[in-house]
């Protein structure tokens, strides 16, 4: 169903991707946009090594949502910003692009529990997490994506 690499000797080992995944802050989720037109965007996410999905926190209406709504199938994409090796002027940057379904949930306790998970990544700050999932929990909404084929390669720019 899902494409393999044509460049098999660029593509990188599933822990490989799992470990990007993990590290990585952001990447670009897209979904089934209006008028058949992809609607790509900037999030946070977090991967839980529990259960293999990738959750991101939204509100409860919007493109996204409604794009979600029609369609469950999303991809995302996650790169790093990649390395140079001594003495060489281009960069050696991984990639990993996730396809797979989207899950809506909207349960406050699930949705806490994992913004909490998601924030660590960004700061330890208890009391500045506590605060914002006592504000804003009540309003948000998780987005699970449930991977049915992850792909990741690493590529040199030059």
């Amino acid at each position: 169903m899902f494409r393999e690499l044509v460049r098999k000797n660029k593509q990188i080992p599933a822990e490989e991707c799992i470990a990007l995944l993990t590290k990585e802050t952001r990447g670009v989720l897209s979904v089934n946009g209006d008028d058949g037109y992809p609607y790509g965007m900037p999030m946070n996410h977090f991967y839980n090594p529990e259960d293999g999905c990738i959750y991101f926190h939204c509100g409860r209406n919007g493109h996204r949502f409604d794009s979600l709504k029609r369609s469950s199938k999303a991809s995302f994409c996650v790169c790093e910003q990649g390395y140079k090796e001594e003495g060489d002027w281009a960069f050696h940057v991984r990639s990993v692009i996730v396809f797979g379904v989207v899950e809506i949930i909207d349960d406050v306790d699930v949705v806490s529990h994992i913004a909490r998970k998601l924030s660590y990544k960004f700061t330890q700050d208890e009391a500045y997490i506590q605060n914002e999932i006592d504000r804003f929990a009540k309003a948000t909404i998780l987005l699970k994506l449930k991977p049915k084929h992850i792909c990741g390669k690493i590529v040199q720019e030059s």
